[in-house]
């Protein structure tokens, strides 16, 4: 019988990415993949150690498949990613009973001789250098049959005072073009209309390797790919968004008009002490220029509350300035104090439940303004993409191009007709839930 392999992703999609680069070679090898761990001799466990909430994670699934292995369901536990990366050692020494092997972000490139060990009965703990990681590879694809991630470079340089990132993943490194081109085709060719072009920054795109960005050119080159229907672009930081950078956008028609550009605040001050530079007025004169130029743009951000040193005036004012700018998405996340960065050693630490009063204040503001927004798309149709059918509500469910896949919202809605998973359709929007939408789907003649 051949051995059952397990794979658990946690994290972010670029981490999803490496899984299904794991997936491929331990298929590969001729392992049985199991989609069920508990089922699984083997599992591997790619972790996130991000934040404190993703370290919390990632060691409560440590312990819960622990608990399968002392029951004997599981044979062996390997542990790699993010949370390995950045404790080493140290999680090697705390989990040296519960797990088998422990290997840095560069483990991924070796998987198949770390299973094998292990199988062997050896116990492995083995970092080599995290920027040895492989940029390229060939995936098993896991996310629904129509759509995945592109990921485009690794690591980060931008080296903000509050984030990990560079410690763990190293300096940003570009995929070289020809390489992101070659697995761009491969995905089309396999059955993918829609692409999430994903790195920390990717509008650093190109930088290390070129000398200046190259995201506007990659974009262009993945419009002409056959196949594709929806190009979507995450994680745009503000000073990198280029005139270049909006028209590709703007006269695309495959490039869905949707932006994720995190801010984390809008004070000049703390943005400053986050070492991320700009200013209130620069971020003002930025969206207008987006919505200005990009017709029907979906505007997503990202927001920190409770940085060291935030006062409630500062606070009050990233609040007043979200509310003017109302953005069409938006994430708040408390200040989370991580070790070895900088932003740890500051003085004047916010107290950890003002930072998630701060969060909780954002997100109801949101709600309104989502809310709002949601009532203003009544009557109008849209386009959306199938991603299954509710038992429960009865109905299908899918998303518009503005909602990101495991971001945003989704759109339900009524079929006279069966659907297909990644199947586009056209929807009349007729209700509003929260942050999603409720509508039907129409025919193009019902639509004239």
């Amino acid at each position: 019988m051949p051995v059952k392999i397990g794979m658990v992703s946690l994290g972010c999609s670029k981490n999803l990415v490496d899984s299904e680069r794991m997936l491929y070679k331990i298929r590969e090898r001729g392992y049985e993949i199991v989609t069920d761990p508990a089922k699984a001799n083997v599992v591997v466990i790619n972790t996130c150690g991000f934040i404190q909430s993703a370290k919390e994670e990632a060691i409560e699934t440590i312990l819960e498949l622990a608990k399968l292995k002392e029951e004997g369901t599981v044979r062996k536990l390997i542990v790699t990613g993010c949370l390995a990366q950045r404790y080493k050692e140290e999680l090697a020494e705390e989990f040296k009973n519960e797990v088998d092997a422990v290997t840095g972000i560069s483990g991924d490139n070796d998987i198949i001789d770390i299973i094998d060990r292990v199988l062997a009965n050896q116990h492995v703990v083995e970092f080599k250098d995290k920027l040895d990681l492989e940029l390229t590879g060939k995936r098993i694809i896991s996310t629904l049959p129509f759509f995945t991630y592109l990921k485009i470079a690794e690591g980060c340089s931008n080296c903000c005072t509050y984030c990990a990132i560079p410690m763990i993943r190293g300096k940003y490194r570009s995929v070289p073009m020809e390489n992101v081109l070659e697995e761009a085709k491969w995905l089309a060719e396999n059955g993918i209309t829609e692409i999430a072009v994903v790195a920390q920054d990717s509008t650093r795109y190109g930088e290390d390797l070129y000398g200046k960005s190259r995201l506007p050119e990659l974009l262009r080159e993945l419009c002409k790919i056959d196949g594709f229907k929806w190009i979507r672009v995450l994680y745009c930081y503000p000073e990198r968004i280029t005139d270049e950078l909006i028209d590709v956008i703007a006269s695309e028609p495959k490039i869905v008009k949707y932006m994720d550009i995190p801010i984390q605040h809008s004070d000049e001050k703390i943005l400053k002490t986050m070492g991320r530079g700009g200013s209130e007025a620069e971020l003002r004169a930025l969206f207008r220029k987006l919505r200005e130029r990009i017709e029907g743009l979906t505007i997503r951000t990202t927001l920190i509350t409770g940085f060291p040193g935030e006062t409630e005036e500062q606070f009050n004012s990233m609040a007043e300035f979200i509310k003017e700018t109302e953005f069409d998405k938006l994430g708040c996340f408390p200040y989370s104090e991580e070790e070895g960065t900088k932003a740890a050693q500051l003085p004047d630490q916010v107290d950890e439940e003002v930072r998630a009063h701060r969060a909780e204040i954002i997100m109801e503001q949101q709600q309104l303004i989502s809310e709002q927004k949601n009532m203003r798309m009544m009557g109008k149709t849209v386009e959306a993409v199938v991603e299954g059918y509710d038992q429960w509500g009865e109905c299908w469910f899918g998303r518009t191009q503005s909602d990101a896949p495991d971001i945003d919202g989704k759109i339900f809605f009524d079929s006279e007709e069966k659907l297909a998973v990644g199947q586009y359709v056209k929807v009349l929007v007729n209700e509003t839930l929260d942050y999603d939408l409720i509508g039907e789907v129409i025919t193009d003649e019902s639509a004239e």
